[in-house]
């Protein structure tokens, strides 16, 4: 997420007429026509409009986040993020009783692995495939059994990627997690009686 008071190097509670200030005088040496880099002028002009609009600056001051700011890598890991915060809202557990970041990480760990071994099965295919090419003779003329097998190779290779792809969406997500903590309630509630009944059956 780039951060617009970094960007434009001012406060975070700068007022109107400082951020047009602060705007101006980085314009002039990003801007494109003065041999600046378009792509930086264009994060900074983002990063202008957000603050002169008071409703979406403040919802980034709340929230530290901004669609139109975020890294697409950000979007990414939201959006494998939010169906694991409904699954939170949705458990009937007693808040407090179990650590919904603890289920969150486990949860993207698991993918992970899962997408490994999915590259892994799909790797071993496309070797399948790519030897049955080697040892096809081919046909004069059109090779239609070739160009089958080739473009199931390449469909194959196709499938790779998008799992290499989600893989970094999905560590993408576990890093976004990262220092957040949960406070669990605490544990004598449901744990203690239990071990003390436990240690005085023992004693006996």
């Amino acid at each position: 997420m780039i951060d617009p008071y970094a960007t434009l190097d001012i406060a975070r509670d700068a007022d109107e007429q400082t951020v047009k200030t602060a705007y101006r005088k980085a314009a002039k040496g990003m801007h494109p026509d003065s041999g600046g880099d378009a792509d930086q002028f264009a994060r900074l002009q983002a990063c202008y409009d957000l603050l002169r609009d008071p409703v979406r600056r403040k919802v980034y001051d709340d929230t530290g986040f901004d669609p139109q700011l975020a890294d697409p890598r950000d979007l990414k890991g939201l959006m494998l993020l939010e169906p694991l915060v409904n699954d939170v809202i949705l458990d009937e557990r007693e808040p407090g009783s179990f650590d919904p970041l603890a289920a969150m990480r486990r949860k993207l760990s698991d993918d992970i692995v899962k997408s490994r071994f999915h590259i892994l099965e799909l790797e071993r295919h496309r070797n399948r495939v790519r030897q049955h090419i080697d040892r096809l003779g081919r046909k004069a003329g059109t090779d239609f059994l070739g160009s089958m097998l080739r473009a199931r190779s390449q469909s194959i290779g196709e499938a790779i990627r998008n799992a290499e792809s989600q893989i970094g969406a999905i560590e993408q997500a576990y890093a976004m997690l990262e220092g957040y903590s949960y406070e669990l309630a605490a544990s004598g509630i449901g744990t203690s009686a239990p071990v003390e009944a436990l240690e005085g059956e023992a004693a006996e």
